[in-house]
Formats: structure tokens, C-alpha cells, sequence
């Protein structure tokens, strides 16, 4: 039953992942905007949904560990393995303002979680604090959508009606949020069986499955040769995860945490955050290369490693 619940979550992902990308593509370009800003908000947001709904639920049960977990392993996940995996499928363009702001304001938010964490805390108003860098991150976005290249429309890709392209971007999104629920339940029934401890899985397991959606849809998007889809997607599912996951979920119920246990976890997520900075001013002709894509699944699997051996 487990293992069904993996292979019918992936499938629902997969198909999920690739209509989000044809649907977020054919918005931008009936609505005359960037792909970026797609990526940075309705892609990274929708397919953050998971993570949102893991960590809600676990504030609300008082399950704290699985709620940071689940959005410092989500975090490490989203720039190590998918951007690596990305950049190595196909050498990612890095717009200006990927670069100037959007990468920028991540290792910000990054830095915020990490020090309101260090009293092994986060209160309401921090969490309403969050909410609030959030909208301003997001008017930001629309605000400086105009500095950034016009979508192109996709040589082999369609169209749609603006309703058809929300319905299908909606529908995706539902799509990748029970597929990563399917692939969560039958993963952590499994690890579980196996003595896995409750941390391990959270950073893990269910920060991996969570990020599911953002690995698929930033792959497709690789394919597609949408770089803004697949960079946007990584980048603004990061800050939202901070400013959005965690601070609605403090919100409705204060995050308590044991620091000793996670500060580790924390650092690698803003080192990780701080190489992509590195990385993204230190490219050529701003293209996020296959070697960088290849030191970050390197990263990753360190990461991986140091997990398994201290635990």
C-alpha cells in the first residue's frame, strides 16, 4: 500500500508539474509579462502549497519539529538538488534582477529565520512580521516586472484562453499538492518502520517530498528551456517557505523548537543560500552553468551524508 502511494504520487506530480508550466507559460504571454514574475509568484508559490499545508498542520498539532524541518530541509533541497539538477539539464540564464533582488532578498530572509530562531521560538508577531515582508516582496515583483525581458512565446509550446490557463495552473496545483501528499504518507510510513528519527525525516523525507513540485515543474521547465520558470520557481518558493510558510503557520500557533538540534540544519541553508549569490555574480555571461549545477548536487549529497552519519 505504501509503495502504491509513492508510484501514484510521483505520476500525479509529474502530470501536475508539466501543466503548471503550460499554463504559467501561456498566462505570461497572453498577459504580457515576464515569465520571471510568473516563476517568483503563482509557480513558487503554488508549488509551495505542500509545504504550506505540512507545516500548517503540523503547527496546529503542536508537532514543531516537522513544521521547521520541513521548511529548512525544503530550502536546502530547493537550491542543492532541483536548481543543480536544473542547471545541469540545461545551463540556466540568470536575469538581472535575479541577481540584484530576488537572490538577494532570499539570503535576507534566510538570515531573518536564522537569528529569530536562535531563542528556539517564533511568536505571532514574527510570523505576522513575515507575512508582511511577504506582500512586500511580492509588490516588489510587479513593480520592477517592467525592467525585466518581455515573455517569448515558446517555439514547440500552445497557448490558452486566460481562464483555461488559471483553471489549468489551479488544477495543477491541486495536483501537485495530493501528489506530494501521497508520496509524503507512503515515505514516512516506510522510514518510520525503519527507526528513522522524527528530525532526520523532516529534513529529509518530507522536506524532500514537499519539494517534489518544485523539482518537477523546475525540470519541465529546464526541458522547456524556461529558465525564469525554473530559477523563479526555486528562488521565490524559498522565500515564501520563510516569510509565508512559517509565518502564517507562528500565526496560528507559535513554532517552538530545540536550536541545538537544528542549528546545523540552519547554517547549510544560508550557506547554501549565500554559494547561489556567489554563484549568480560570478557566472559568465549569467548563465548558471552544468558546473555549478553539479557543485551544488555535490553539496547536497554532503549534506545528505553528514545527516545519515550523525544520527
Amino acid at each position: 500500500m505504501d509503495e502504491l502511494k509513492l508510484a501514484g504520487g510521483l505520476i500525479l506530480l509529474i502530470l501536475s508539474g508539466n501543466f503548471l508550466v503550460k499554463g504559467s507559460v501561456s498566462i505570461a504571454s497572453k498577459l504580457k509579462v515576464s515569465t520571471l514574475i510568473i516563476g517568483m509568484t503563482i509557480v513558487a508559490f503554488g508549488t509551495s502549497a505542500p509545504e504550506l499545508l505540512v507545516s500548517l498542520k503540523a503547527a496546529l498539532i503542536n508537532n514543531s519539529e516537522i513544521a521547521i524541518s520541513n521548511v529548512v530541509g525544503s530550502n536546502i533541497a530547493n537550491i542543492a538538488f532541483i536548481l543543480g539538477i536544473s542547471a545541469i539539464i540545461y545551463p540556466l540564464q540568470i536575469s538581472k534582477n535575479t541577481k540584484k533582488i530576488d537572490v538577494p532578498i532570499m539570503i535576507i530572509a534566510s538570515f531573518l529565520f536564522y537569528f529569530a530562531s536562535q531563542d528556539g521560538n517564533i511568536n505571532a508577531i514574527e510570523g505576522i512580521t513575515g507575512i508582511i515582508l511577504l506582500i512586500i516582496f511580492i509588490i516588489i515583483q510587479i513593480q520592477t516586472s517592467g525592467t525585466v525581458e518581455q515573455v517569448k512565446e515558446e517555439v514547440d509550446s500552445k497557448t490558452y484562453p486566460v481562464l483555461i490557463s488559471i483553471l489549468m495552473i489551479v488544477l495543477s496545483c491541486f495536483g501537485l499538492t495530493y501528489g506530494a501528499d501521497y508520496l509524503i504518507d507512503g515515505a514516512s510510513a516506510i522510514a518510520l518502520k525503519s527507526g528513522i528519527s522524527q528530525r532526520v525525516i523532516g529534513v529529509t523525507i518530507v522536506a524532500f517530498g514537499t519539494s517534489l513540485p518544485e523539482l518537477i515543474t523546475s525540470i519541465i521547465a529546464a526541458f522547456k528551456k524556461e529558465a525564469d520558470i525554473a530559477i523563479g520557481n526555486v528562488v521565490g518558493s524559498n522565500i515564501f517557505n520563510i516569510f509565508g510558510i512559517i509565518g502564517i503557520s507562528s500565526t496560528v500557533s507559535p513554532i517552538s523548537m530545540d536550536w541545538s538540534i537544528f542549528r546545523s540544519d540552519y547554517i547549510w541553508m544560508c550557506v547554501i543560500a549565500t554559494i547561489l549569490f556567489i554563484f549568480t555574480t560570478a557566472a559568465k555571461k549569467l548563465v548558471l552553468g552544468r558546473a555549478y549545477g553539479l557543485m551544488f548536487i555535490i553539496l547536497y549529497l554532503v549534506y545528505i551524508a553528514m545527516l545519515v552519519f550523525t544520527h
